[in-house]
């Protein structure tokens, strides 16, 4: 069975997104996401399971710096997955004895109404994970009396569920991404998303609009683009972007290559398949067979065929 690292202790969101992704692997829980790709990358796990953007909150930099950076990751699978958010106490606690909760930063954003409506003199303090913290309430004499974490977190280290869904909207889903060490990629499905990180080779008017470009001209549509700093100063950033297709479409192909010819690098993190199904809408004159004709008549042309 593959061993696949995710964002630990047990418990977690990820655990959960793990075991949808790959419900076979053996599963090795990591400290942070960091710790969860190194796992990956030197191989003491064959893959990792990441959070990398949540519908409320947008991207989650530390998986998009992680992947930019370091030995290379490719991206192999991808799962949107709703999230409920449940507030946990040791057996007895009730809700007017909280006076300090533990949770994940991401969970303090997202349940801040409901911990200002019903918890207005309680303070919140950040965990390095939803069920790091569930983990930490259940310790004897812990100084935290309640935990915001998933439900499966209070299943595992026997806390009640004083509140559910105690997010502050319903529909909020997190997007989580398998990773491996680089290799064969997922065939195509005609329902796909390609995913890269592009580094300016300087900044100058218009440096955005170029790389824009190279997807606009060829009908490929973009799903995400974010900047990222560089670290080398203010005003310095890279790119990453998903965008519809798999890079064994001409039309993605073709992109990526104009991108690598006018940027400083482009780091390539996977085609694979789209967890929400949908396939793109092809532009006219953009299909494979469009690019593969006009490459011939140009090959003609070039021979003294046309």
């Amino acid at each position: 069975m593959p061993k696949l690292a995710y964002l630990g202790p047990k418990g977690t969101f990820t655990e959960e997104a793990l075991r949808l992704l790959a419900p076979q692997a053996d599963r090795l829980p990591a400290a942070n996401v960091s710790a969860a790709l190194d796992a990956a990358r030197r191989g003491a796990a064959d893959g990792a399971v990441v959070p990398l953007e949540n519908s409320l909150e947008g991207a989650i930099t530390t998986t998009l710096d992680e992947l930019a950076w370091g030995e290379p990751l490719l991206i192999t699978a991808e799962l949107l997955l709703p999230v409920e958010f449940s507030l946990l106490t040791r057996q007895g606690t009730r809700l007017g004895d909280i006076k300090r909760i533990f949770t994940h930063p991401a969970a303090i954003t997202q349940c801040r109404n409901f911990t200002a409506r019903e918890l207005p003199d309680a303070t919140v303090v950040a965990a390095p994970s939803t069920a790091a913290a569930a983990q930490e309430v259940a310790l004897p004499g812990s100084p935290y009396d309640a935990a915001i974490a998933a439900r499966i977190a209070g299943e595992h280290y026997g806390l009640v569920e004083l509140a559910a869904n105690v997010g502050d909207r319903s529909d909020t889903v997190t997007r989580f991404v398998q990773v491996s060490r680089p290799g064969p990629l997922p065939q195509p499905t005609g329902s796909d998303r390609t995913s890269l990180v592009a580094f300016l080779t300087d900044d100058h008017p218009g440096a955005l609009l170029e790389m824009l470009t190279e997807f606009a001209v060829r009908g490929v549509n973009l799903t995400r683009i974010e900047s990222r700093p560089t670290g080398d100063g203010i005003g310095h950033y890279f790119f990453h972007f998903d965008l519809e297709g798999h890079v064994a479409d001409a039309r993605v192909g073709e992109a990526i290559s104009g991108l690598h010819r006018i940027c400083a690098d482009v780091r390539f993190l996977g085609s694979y398949p789209r967890a929400d199904g949908l396939s793109p809408q092809i532009k006219r004159a953009t299909t494979n067979g469009d690019f593969t004709e006009a490459a011939d008549w140009l090959a003609r042309i070039r021979t003294g065929q046309a």
